[in-house]
């Protein structure tokens, strides 16, 4: 089945880089145009909207203000707002009783918080076009959670209650809330994991997929595959679900 998305507007956050790279290209290929947002403008932003013909629109989603104008920003210039991929992440890991305080709540307030703004923000946008589709990034930690990842797992963790709860909300509205859960997937992301551990990229790469039932890491076009399907506006019945794409690693766990 292809989705098509000619016609669409999508706006992707932490797009600069990994998985949000990943479903900025593969809603492009469905015909939608792509706004791409991260939280600093560089040459990886800008060069990958020109390569999709999208739009640039860096911002701090962790600001309500900022997620306001970010949506404000991408109907002004596009005309509408049909698909909200909220991928953006902030990660760091230390020891519960070592997690500095006010990173604990960063990385809370980016990845929980941030999402909450922009659910608020593109809400009136999607509400006044009749229709919308929101897919929101959590994570297979924030299903089975990970030691020294207490403030990640459980802002992952809150996503997850939040899709569920939006998606009884906004249904009525045919704006069709979900998720995917990625397990250890190929992105920047796991250098802050071989970092904690001491060790290189390519050994917490081993370790990974040694604990993985397929044998190996995700990669982000196999996440960006799930994101598309549920960004499909002919596909209502799927509503507050989380799919996970892990290789099989929570249900191979005993």
């Amino acid at each position: 089945m292809t989705t098509d998305l000619t016609g669409r507007v999508a706006l992707v956050t932490g797009a600069a880089q990994g998985m949000g790279a990943a479903h900025a290209r593969r809603l492009a290929a469905a015909g939608a145009t792509v706004a791409l947002n991260d939280i600093r403008d560089g040459a990886a932003l800008t060069t990958l909207a020109q390569e999709l013909g999208g739009l640039s629109l860096p911002g701090d989603v962790s600001d309500p203000d900022e997620c306001v104008r970010l949506a404000a920003a991408v109907v002004e210039q596009t005309g509408g707002l049909d698909v909200l991929v909220a991928n953006h992440a902030y990660m760091t890991m230390a020891p519960l009783l070592e997690h500095d305080d006010a990173d604990w709540w960063k990385v809370v307030d980016t990845n929980l918080g941030g999402t909450f703004f922009l659910v608020q923000a593109v809400l009136p946008h999607m509400r006044a076009a009749g229709a919308g589709r929101i897919v929101v990034i959590s994570s297979e930690w924030g299903l089975t959670g990970w030691p020294d990842a207490t403030a990640y797992c459980a802002a992952k963790s809150g996503l997850i209650s939040l899709v569920k709860t939006l998606g009884r909300e906004l249904a009525p509205e045919h704006i069709i809330v979900n998720a995917v859960a990625p397990g250890v997937t190929d992105t920047p992301q796991l250098q802050v994991d071989a970092d904690a551990a001491g060790v290189d990229l390519a050994t917490i790469h081993r370790r990974y997929a040694a604990e993985i039932p397929l044998g190996r890491i995700g990669s982000p076009g196999e996440v960006s595959a799930a994101v598309e399907l549920l960004s499909d506006f002919t596909m209502d019945a799927v509503v507050g679900q989380v799919i996970s794409c892990n290789g099989g690693s929570t249900r191979g766990r005993a």
